[in-house]
This record gives structure tokens, C-alpha cells and sequence, in this order.
């Protein structure tokens, strides 16, 4: 079981949230409303929240404490599940990546100028290490 899946699991009640977080019930359904968190669901028809909810209400309350509105955290939040769910769109092969060095190298060699990488290679070209 990945440590991903464990902290999604929908194990406390509203009781336990609202004791962990500090948050009143209705400051929860709030928050829920707004689609910043998602309990499930019991089959008794009650919330049922995850570790990474809870953990989200704590950076909610963090985030009002700090004086941010809702729009704000809304917006936080949007940027972190765009960050999250965006793939790597860069990808360079090392071989790509070696044809940029050297010119970079040979660029900074014409000019007269030290390659501002120059530096960084040089720990792993060294001889007798």
C-alpha cells in the first residue's frame, strides 16, 4: 500500500477533523463547499476525511491567519493542483543536453569569456579524483 493512497483514505469523522484543525464544523462545510477539499461520504451519509484534508484545512487556516481571502486560496490551491497534475512538459535527452554544453563552451571559448558552467563541469573532468 503506497504512502499516497494511505494519506487519502477517508478515515476520520468531522469531530476529529474539527479537534485536529481548530476549524468549527461549519468553517468545514465552507471549505467543502468551495471545493477545496473533498470528504467522502458514509454510507450513514457522513463526512469522512483524509490526512490530506486534513492537512489542507491546516494550510487554509494558515493561509486566513496570514490574511489571505478566499479568492487567494483558491488560487493557491489551483496553482498547486495545476503543479501536481501538469506533466514535465521539458525533456532533453543527455545527448541533447551535451550538444547544448558544448556549445555553450565553445561560445563562451570565441568570446573570450568563461562559460558560467565551466565551473560546475570541472568537478566531474578532474583528473586523479
Amino acid at each position: 500500500m503506497s504512502r499516497e493512497y494511505r494519506r487519502s483514505m477517508p478515515l476520520l469523522p468531522m469531530s476529529m477533523v474539527m479537534q485536529l484543525t481548530e476549524l468549527s464544523a461549519r468553517q468545514i462545510r465552507y471549505y467543502e463547499e468551495h471545493n477545496l477539499i473533498e470528504p467522502v461520504r458514509s454510507e450513514g451519509n457522513r463526512r469522512m476525511f483524509s490526512l490530506d484534508d486534513v492537512d489542507s484545512l491546516l494550510e487554509i487556516r494558515e493561509l486566513l491567519e496570514q490574511g489571505i481571502n478566499m479568492a487567494g486560496i483558491k488560487k493557491v490551491f489551483d496553482m498547486k493542483t495545476n503543479r501536481v497534475n501538469k506533466p514535465n512538459i521539458l525533456s532533453i535527452s543527455d545527448s541533447e543536453l551535451r550538444t547544448i554544453l558544448r556549445d555553450e563552451m565553445q561560445q563562451a571559448r570565441i568570446m573570450k569569456k568563461t562559460s558560467l558552467r565551466q565551473g560546475d563541469l570541472t568537478r566531474f573532468t578532474q583528473k586523479g579524483k
